[in-house]
């Protein structure tokens, strides 16, 4: 197999837009030779979500998709419920906020006023318990070829992105074999999949044969999500906690960690990979994304 070295943008369904100009800020400094420098920063804006006429959270984002982002933290909460009827999303971009209209009638008094804070860059927080919607939750048990995993990082580490542009960022990419579909980023790793899975619920998208790759963490706070997404397989370059590692071998879920250029480790799901590249094969991480990755 032949791994891309050319990215071909329009495999994505949506693709990062490094240059909008609402995304990034270019600020003045000085370097460590003391000579004036120009960088892109990240910008962060609040967000706040209601479900009709609840307000549930604020969120620290940078801004973009807001409606996926309301949708799918919403989902990813239990607030929304796999029959519910979304009547309307409404953004309002000067009040800084989104409202998601059910026909259902909505109260989550009860769920807010348990808060726990997770490891997430940007403060992650999970109302409720945690583990609420796992129980006897199992993913479907699907076959995952290596040279899918070696061929999604060479395109993804490779897409024009924010994180590449400025650093600072996580970004989460929705793929299906060894295609890339919806790549999102934001300040913290929870922002960037929940607006993935705002995506799915507005789309329709199937999730049981689909694959989750983060350049973040693989912390409990992403296992549960993914699960509850109800996708099997989640791979990241960097690594894992043990609650996660628990939590993944308990709900089934294909758990790959610090995928670098030839390198990976599984700790969950080993048996259904499918070995179908020789590793040696794979060519060795271009060493300008590693010079990036670094100052991330």
């Amino acid at each position: 197999m032949q791994l891309a070295t050319e990215i071909d943008l329009s495999d994505y369904l949506i693709a990062p837009d490094p240059g909008a100009s609402r995304l990034t800020r270019a600020v003045e400094g000085v370097d460590q030779n003391g000579e004036v420098s120009q960088i892109s920063v990240v910008e962060e804006r609040p967000l706040t979500i209601f479900l009709n006429a609840q307000e549930i959270v604020t969120a620290m984002t940078i801004g973009d998709y807001p409606e996926y982002l309301a949708l799918g933290f919403l989902r990813n909460q239990g607030m929304l419920l796999p029959d519910d009827e979304i009547t309307r999303v409404d953004y309002d971009d000067d009040l800084e906020t989104v409202v998601v209209r059910t026909a259902r009638e909505t109260s989550y008094e009860d769920k807010l006023k348990k808060k726990t804070r997770t490891s997430g860059c940007a403060v992650g927080t999970v109302f409720g318990d945690m583990m609420e919607g796992l129980e006897g939750l199992r993913l479907p048990q699907v076959p995952v070829r290596t040279s899918w995993l070696y061929d999604l990082a060479a395109k993804i580490n490779r897409t024009p992105s924010l994180y590449l542009e400025a650093g600072a960022i996580h970004g989460t990419v929705l793929c299906h074999e060894n295609r890339p579909l919806v790549y999102m980023e934001d300040v913290g790793r929870h922002n960037a999949v929940d607006k993935i899975a705002g995506w799915m619920l507005s789309e329709g998208e199937a999730a049981d044969d689909k694959i989750l790759y983060t350049t973040g963490r693989l912390t409990s706070e992403m296992v549960i999500k993914t699960a509850m997404m109800g996708i099997p397989v989640l791979a990241s370059r960097s690594g894992f906690t043990a609650w996660g590692v628990e939590i993944a071998r308990e709900v089934g879920l294909t758990l790959i960690g610090r995928m670098r250029g030839q390198r990976f480790v599984c700790l969950s799901g080993e048996d259904r990979l499918l070995r179908d590249i020789d590793p040696a094969s794979v060519p060795f991480e271009d060493k300008k994304h590693k010079r990036k990755s670094a100052r991330s």
